[in-house]
């Protein structure tokens, strides 16, 4: 019987920061070495291993897509190297892979298999986020995406801040870099005052900003510009 290969789950920055200020060096070191790599696009995937200098050249490496797009039919033939004894590296776009990224399905079959997952230490703006918020990291809910439509995402927001209330939970969630005003907006306008809000955008960028207030204040404050900026929303009634 042939032995299985591991999967690793190798972090990658949150943007264009100093990667040895976020990534350990034995995961810089360890991910140098593998030469097969599922990833959530190519091109953030090969900038990332340029950075890092892999020992095979970036243009010999094999790299197998993995993102929303995937069919969930395609993905059982990405362990095709692990079942033949071959080590891969899991990517996401960014942080950490498997945490609200498609790369949770490749982990899940993994385990079906009975393959060795390996997870590295590396950035989560959703973790980072919540350590730096000053609200309940005992008992947290992460929400992804909140819905697009304006009534419907009204909606969500006063259903996560009753939620909150009743159970004293964090409440994460994340918008489209490009919406990420009009999502501040409908929590100021939507929001009870005592409410507080964590506003974490750019985690870990030298541009980072991380601020923390009621409702009531945040509305007596000059809005920051989250335009196009990754953010982090977190609300505890």
């Amino acid at each position: 019987m042939s032995t299985l290969g591991s999967i690793y789950l190798i972090p990658v920055t949150l943007g264009e920061d100093n990667i040895n200020q976020v990534l350990p060096p034995d995961v810089i070191a360890f991910a140098q070495k593998l030469d097969t790599f599922v990833v959530e696009s190519e091109k953030s995937a090969r900038h990332f291993l340029s950075t890092i200098k892999t020992i095979k050249p970036v243009r010999e490496l094999t790299l197998n897509l993995l993102n929303e797009h995937t069919a969930d039919k395609d993905v059982s033939a990405l362990l095709a190297p692990l079942l033949a004894g071959k080590n891969i590296g899991l990517m996401s776009d960014a942080g950490c892979p498997g945490v609200a990224d498609p790369g949770a399905k490749l982990v899940e079959l993994a385990h079906q298999k009975g393959i060795n997952v390996v997870p590295f230490v590396g950035p989560s703006s959703i973790l980072l986020s919540l350590m730096a918020s000053g609200l309940n990291g005992q008992q947290f809910s992460f929400l992804g995406y909140l819905p697009v439509d304006k009534l419907a995402r009204n909606n969500k927001l006063k259903e996560i801040e009753k939620r909150s209330l009743l159970h004293k939970e964090t409440q994460l969630f994340i918008e489209t870099p490009y919406r990420n005003q009009h999502m501040l907006d409908a929590i100021l306008s939507t929001c009870q005052p005592n409410t507080r809000l964590c506003v974490a955008c750019d985690i870990s960028l030298v541009s980072e900003l991380i601020v923390t207030k009621s409702i009531a204040n945040w509305k007596k404050s000059p809005l920051p510009d989250l335009h196009k900026r990754p953010t982090v929303f977190l609300l505890l009634a």
